[in-house]
């Protein structure tokens, strides 16, 4: 299962850079906020980069606009809890220095948190 998870996140680090689209980068702060594009001009991909590396919070979209994954880079490294949407399952990865530690799946008929 672990492998699984990984390649999927694998193949979104990799799609990261097969975009299309020229991305548009922005500077904020220290750090540069860069957005990527599908080809149908649709945001694929929103994050940010410290020194050139992966760093903050990222957020991945599918062509259609509907988010597909989310999680936090540390320096380069995938950090603390990740989450990847697949049909009906969302998957909650737990990552410590850039390794999956832990994945848990859950479907719409489980209760996630309740106000």
């Amino acid at each position: 299962m672990k492998k699984a998870v990984f390649f999927l996140a694998m193949v979104f680090s990799v799609y990261m850079y097969s975009q299309g689209t020229e991305p548009t980068l922005e500077k904020v702060g220290k750090m540069v906020k860069a957005t990527y594009f599908h080809e149908n001009g649709n945001i694929a991909q929103v994050g940010y980069m410290l020194k050139g590396k992966l760093h903050g919070q990222w957020f991945m979209y599918n062509q259609d606009g509907r988010k597909i994954a989310s999680g936090k880079y540390d320096e380069g490294k995938k950090s603390g809890k990740w989450f990847f949407w697949e049909k009906e399952v969302l998957k909650e990865v737990d990552y410590a220095d850039n390794r999956i530690v832990n994945v848990k799946n859950w479907n719409n008929s489980e209760i996630v948190s309740v106000d």
